[in-house]
């Protein structure tokens, strides 16, 4: 039994020597490590918590984006909209005073007026509401248009297009306004994405002619641009996917603004010397017998429905309304002095109509005839736009 002892414990001492000897750390270095370990768990943890928020955060931008693109409102002013938030305003032009009136059509009350360029005349909205074009006429000497962000009543910079822009009209697909220059007898397009302006398109037959043009007005289909030829007493008609005047129509004596029945059949334009109304057949370009209205038509403007065609007498002081399906007047109301631009809101409830002696806006109801008090806007009122904009306008 000694010597089983004695070679046992041999055996364990050289085992012993072969087998480094594991030594337990100070306490003070475990603590140590245990505080790095936790650390390392923190850490691990928080870069975990990083990658969820941005795997969530990038989750949420791709769903605003797929919604379309964020839209940054300046302080004080409403969320821009489908339609920039003009629905139910009316944009009425007043020439004097060199800026826009805004009314808001459900309460009649009248916004600051908004400055714009010197001697401002026609105005056209785009079809999504969310933008204004005024020309700057100034008596025939302008030669720009202005154009109204409506969601904030901001202003860009003038666009050039050519010396005396009176009227300006928007394609229903909203990517193109036509502008007519009185001085040159011409037509400006301008492509409303860039603001680039065309090469113009001569409207007037001869030199004689030129400073006189007056309105344009578009087609529901977008397909033509109807140019009222003022002392020439014709209407250029302009094939828009050309730019090529496709065919010239004799009317009546200084014709000066068309609007289209809302199935485009049918064009109804006002000649001012004449004191009476052509309608033109769109498909053939046949022209009916004037209709007499009163002393100097100057606008015009057509129901919803097509049923009824307004029309203002400017030296009359009253607004003719034409029944379509007969072609008779069936009725005359009075509004202010020099009547000048009229607007149908959507619905074709109400006629607004610019006074531009009273510098005054008029509200006929359709259903009765019934004219409201004038609504004062500014001095030389005259083009007028309703939002939403109706493209058989």
């Amino acid at each position: 039994m000694g010597e089983l002892q004695d070679r046992l414990e041999r055996l364990a001492q050289h085992r012993a020597a072969q087998i480094p000897a594991f030594s337990m750390p100070p306490m003070d270095e475990l603590a140590v490590r245990r505080g790095v370990a936790r650390r390392g768990r923190l850490v691990v943890a928080i870069a975990a918590c990083l990658v969820v928020a941005l795997v969530i955060g990038g989750l949420l931008l791709i769903s605003q984006k797929s919604d379309g693109p964020t839209v940054e409102t300046p302080a004080g002013t409403l969320p821009s909209t489908a339609d920039g938030g003009c629905t139910g305003k009316a944009y009425v032009v007043n020439e004097v005073d060199r800026t826009v009136s805004v009314i808001t059509t459900a309460t009649g009350v009248v916004s600051a007026p908004i400055p714009v360029g010197n001697g401002p005349y026609g105005v056209a909205l785009t079809p999504d509401g969310r933008y204004a074009y005024v020309t700057d006429f100034v008596g025939g000497d302008g030669d720009t248009v202005s154009v109204i962000t409506t969601a904030t009543g901001a202003v860009s910079v003038p666009i050039t297009v050519g010396k005396g822009p009176v009227e300006v009209a928007i394609t229903p697909d909203g990517e193109h306004a036509y502008v007519a220059i009185s001085g040159e007898g011409t037509v400006s397009v301008i492509t409303t994405a860039t603001g680039a302006v065309s090469a113009p398109i001569p409207v007037q037959q001869s030199r004689e002619a030129i400073g006189a043009v007056g309105g344009v007005a578009i087609t529901p289909d977008g397909k033509h641009a109807y140019v009222l030829g003022g002392v020439d007493g014709t209407v250029s008609v302009i094939n828009t996917a050309t730019g090529v005047v496709s065919a010239r129509i004799t009317v009546g004596k200084v014709p000066i603004r068309a609007a289209f029945t809302p199935d485009g059949k049918h064009a109804y334009v006002t000649n001012s010397l004449d004191g009476t109304v052509s309608m033109i057949t769109t498909a053939t370009g046949a022209v009916s017998a004037p209709i007499p209205v009163g002393v100097d038509p100057w606008g015009v403007a057509i129901t919803p429905d097509g049923k009824h065609a307004y029309v203002s007498n400017r030296v009359d002081g009253t607004v003719s309304v034409i029944t379509t399906a007969t072609g008779a007047v069936s009725d005359r109301i009075t509004v202010g002095k020099g009547p000048n631009q009229m607007a149908i809101t959507p619905d074709g409830k109400h006629v607004y109509v610019t006074n531009y002696v009273d510098g005054t806006v008029s509200v006929i109801t359709t259903a009765t005839g019934a004219v409201s008090a004038p609504i004062t806007v500014g001095q030389g009122a005259s083009g007028v736009a309703i939002c939403p904009a109706r493209s058989a306008r």
